[in-house]
């Protein structure tokens, strides 16, 4: 650290896991650099077995699947020589407040090893960039159009601006689609059926995508737990286009994949 200094050890972490819920996901590999003030380093990376199989999806992520796990420990293996080069230690990493830290703080609390954030001082780098680097229209036309987006939150403003973004994106990056449907798919991955992926297609059934029921279908989940899908309707904070797939389901209407 050239730039930052510090009165106490600064932990950056990062996680590789199953999947983003605390709950019911598990993490398959840990990597901590802890750097002392002074400019004294230790890092440690360490492999884990996650105890369940590990999903395609998330394989296709972070690249480790089942095999490369095999021999590996469990977390509460390796918790508390984790723990104890965590005492103590302010905590950084990128997306960590809302992604990592939950997930670590679940593996720790399983393995029945102390560990809490409490009194540490956390630094989100993810939290920062997006502090600084704004990501909202005004700053897209701003780097895509070159000019000011005079009239923001105007709709027919926004509108025109959001036309301008576009057609300059595409002159922008060569390796874009040039056709609507193209475009289109790339805005919505393949296989999602919401705007966020929370109900994914799989073998041509609707399923969930989050969550401790994730990759149940929305049949089953009608069947056996209408109470979660109510949950999700009333209650979550979800899209509001995941809500109307799962009230559909609830009423015993599922969308029909189109090939």
């Amino acid at each position: 650290m050239k730039n930052l200094p510090l009165d106490r050890p600064l932990a950056f972490f990062d996680l590789e896991t199953t999947g983003t819920s605390p709950e019911s996901d598990r993490i398959v590999e840990v990597s901590v650099l802890v750097v002392r003030p002074g400019g004294g380093e230790d890092l440690f990376t360490r492999r884990v077995h996650p105890g369940r199989p590990i999903p395609a999806e998330a394989t296709a992520v972070h690249g480790i699947s089942d095999a490369d796990v095999r021999d590996c420990p469990p977390f509460e293996a390796i918790a508390p020589d984790l723990g104890r080069l965590l005492l103590g230690c302010d905590l950084a990493g990128f997306n960590v407040i809302a992604y990592d830290l939950p997930l670590l703080e679940a593996e720790f609390g399983r393995a029945q090893v102390a560990f809490s954030r409490t009194g540490r001082r956390l630094i989100d780098a993810l939290r920062i960039f997006h502090l600084k680097e704004a990501r909202n229209l005004t700053a897209a036309v701003r780097f895509y159009v070159g000019r000011e987006h005079d009239g923001a939150h105007g709709a027919e403003a926004d509108t025109l601006a959001a036309m301008e973004v576009l057609d300059a994106q595409i002159a922008h990056y060569p390796d874009l689609p040039r056709d609507v449907e193209g475009l289109a798919r790339l805005c919505k991955p393949e296989g999602w059926i919401d705007s966020q992926g929370k109900i994914r297609w799989n073998a041509g059934e609707p399923v969930l995508g989050f969550g401790q029921h994730r990759g149940k279908s929305l049949r089953q989940m009608a069947r056996a737990e209408a109470s979660y899908l109510r949950w999700i309707v009333d209650k979550s904070d979800l899209p509001a286009d995941t809500k109307w797939v799962v009230r559909e389901a609830i009423e015993g209407r599922y969308p029909e994949r189109k090939e």
